[in-house]
């Protein structure tokens, strides 16, 4: 379980009572596809033929910019995530990363999601005895693309939420 039990009104649209604002919506997506993006290629290594994962991060980035509908980028991450099931360690990660990027046209809290598996698929891909220094690299980077008008509301979100996402943002 990645989301908490009770929504954070800042991961709520003002529109539907809470406070965030479309264009940080769009910020917390593109961070999301750029963290799935980030380890693509370890879906991609055993998977080349399945275009899913892929596909979610495209229908994400195409909904920031009004050329999706919510719904098109929700049922792309559903995809992606239906490749990700049969699968397992950093290419299983990499496909649920890629899934909760595209879902959080839907739901924005679903970018710590995105995150989350993108750093226990580089904990899977590192070389035995070496995944938490992986993880902690990769949860770097992501901190490093975090744009400043999101960067609080995230770091605050992974404190908060960083028990239920398996503790991947102690880095």
């Amino acid at each position: 379980m990645i989301l908490p039990k009770v929504r954070d009104p800042r991961f709520t649209t003002i529109r539907r009572g809470g406070t965030l604002t479309d264009e940080n919506h769009r910020l917390l997506a593109l961070w999301a596809a750029t963290c799935a993006e980030h380890v693509l290629h370890l879906f991609e290594a055993q998977r080349p033929s399945d275009p899913r994962p892929r596909h979610a991060i495209a229908q994400i980035r195409a909904w920031t910019r009004g050329e999706v509908k919510m719904s098109q980028s929700r049922a792309a991450g559903g995809h992606a995530m239906a490749a990700a099931r049969v699968l397992s360690g950093a290419a299983r990660h990499a496909a649920f990363a890629a899934g909760q990027a595209a879902v959080v046209a839907h739901v924005a809290a679903h970018e710590l999601g995105a995150a989350a598996y993108a750093i226990k698929a580089a904990r899977a891909a590192a070389p035995p005895g070496e995944e938490e220094v992986a993880g902690r690299r990769e949860c770097r980077w992501q901190r490093d693309q975090l744009p400043d008008p999101i960067r609080e509301l995230v770091l605050d979100d992974q404190r908060l939420r960083n028990e239920i996402c398996w503790s991947v943002f102690e880095c």
